[in-house]
């Protein structure tokens, strides 16, 4: 571990010791980043996702009662209750904690209470799964406080379901998998209909991720994010019609599309084609990292950016003007829009030795061009969620 992680995991254990005394179990838990597979998820389809270098890092120990007392580093904000019955969402972060907590509880797992304090520098509202990452760090936790035996897949699901039916985000499997699964110098190549997963080999030696964050996120996300779920959906109920095999998008070819669903509604076509496209792209792409062409590789990100733009509508001027700038730079081999859509980041590769410059330079002319700030992450491929030992008092 490099001695930036490293000072935070013992800038946690400092907090915990000050706190509550004794000595904490520490964990690490990545966020994570996508790099192709966008809007594929919910389809049954392929995403490409991977854990990056930063973190939350939480130091737990359990307790002889029924108490818990948690306590967010960052925020210098604590919460103290009962762990059993799990309090009900109160829309605050401790539901994170309460929530894996909660599916614990729901799933027969037995539980005294257990203190924990969190903290890390996974940026908060930039796309990088901070709450997974902390899901992912308290269950691996729990885990290995109390003995519970849990596999790595286990633990995911129960972290899903945390944020899906406690906190009441309805969101996919990718984040928590890619936090809890990750693994350095690759991306893994998720079905999200089977969960079957391979890791691909992804050489980031000469290259850096960079993430520019336009700061921004336009009200209507989560409507049209909807909206496209429906469209999907819609999609497939044409397709079943004349082929009752299909049960998703995942099952359809470009041609079904064009015999069974173009005829009848062009909208729709647009936005099933772009998912059958992506799966395609998807596959595409692994033989890309294998073969070791990160330049092909680069380009079916920016034509990833490209479907997610005007097939699927998803982007907005910030967006498309960041990966257009980027397109113009021949230090940056790909680039596309990561997310739901209609703010957040761009995800980009650059080369190593003109991260500094292409950064400097995509700032200014955002800035000049939105009258607003742009925010640059840097990150690399690590670990997963584990457990941090042999760490000095200090």
């Amino acid at each position: 571990m490099s001695r930036e992680p490293r000072s935070r995991a013992e800038a946690a254990a400092r907090k915990f010791r000050a706190a509550f005394g004794g000595e904490p179990l520490l964990v690490r838990s990545p966020g994570r980043i996508n790099l192709i597979g966008e809007h594929t998820d919910y389809n049954e389809g392929f995403v490409l996702p991977a854990a990056i270098e930063q973190a939350i890092f939480v130091a737990a120990a359990r307790r002889c009662d029924a108490r818990c007392r948690f306590i967010a580093a960052d925020l210098s904000e604590e919460y103290a209750g009962d762990v059993h019955p799990a309090k009900k969402p109160q829309r605050h972060w401790s539901d994170y904690i309460n929530g894996v907590v909660d599916q614990l509880q729901k799933a027969g797992h037995s539980l005294s209470g257990f203190d924990c304090v969190f903290g890390g520098d996974i940026p908060i509202g930039a796309g990088m799964s901070s709450s997974a990452a902390l899901e992912c760090a308290v269950v691996f936790a729990l885990d290995r406080l109390f003995g519970l035996g849990l596999d790595r897949l286990a633990m995911v699901k129960i972290a899903q379901r945390a944020e899906n039916e406690f906190v009441g985000v309805k969101c996919g499997i990718m984040d928590q998998f890619a936090s809890m699964l990750g693994r350095a110098g690759h991306v893994i190549r998720l079905d999200c209909r089977s969960l079957d997963y391979a890791y691909v080999p992804f050489d980031t030696s000469a290259i850096r991720v960079v993430l520019f964050d336009t700061g921004v996120k336009h009200s209507l996300a989560s409507s049209e994010y909807n909206a496209r779920r429906a469209q999907c959906e819609a999609g497939v109920r044409l397709l079943a019609e004349s082929v009752p095999s299909i049960r998703s998008l995942r099952d359809a070819s470009l041609e079904q599309l064009r015999r069974h669903v173009l005829p009848k509604d062009e909208l729709v076509y647009r936005r099933c084609a772009y998912v059958v496209e992506e799966n395609a792209r998807l596959r595409d792409a692994c033989a890309d990292l294998v073969a070791g062409d990160i330049a092909s590789f680069g380009r079916r990100m920016f034509a990833a950016h490209e479907g997610l733009s005007r097939s699927y509508e998803v982007s907005c001027d910030e967006l498309d003007f960041l990966v257009d700038r980027a397109r113009q730079d021949g230090a940056v081999l790909g680039a596309r829009m990561m997310g739901g859509g209609f703010g957040g980041c761009t995800i980009n590769l650059v080369k190593a030795e003109a991260v500094e410059a292409v950064a400097a330079r995509v700032a200014r002319e955002y800035e000049s061009r939105f009258k607003t700030a742009m925010k640059t992450y840097v990150t690399r491929i690590s670990e997963g969620t584990s457990e941090i030992q042999g760490l000095c008092h200090a």
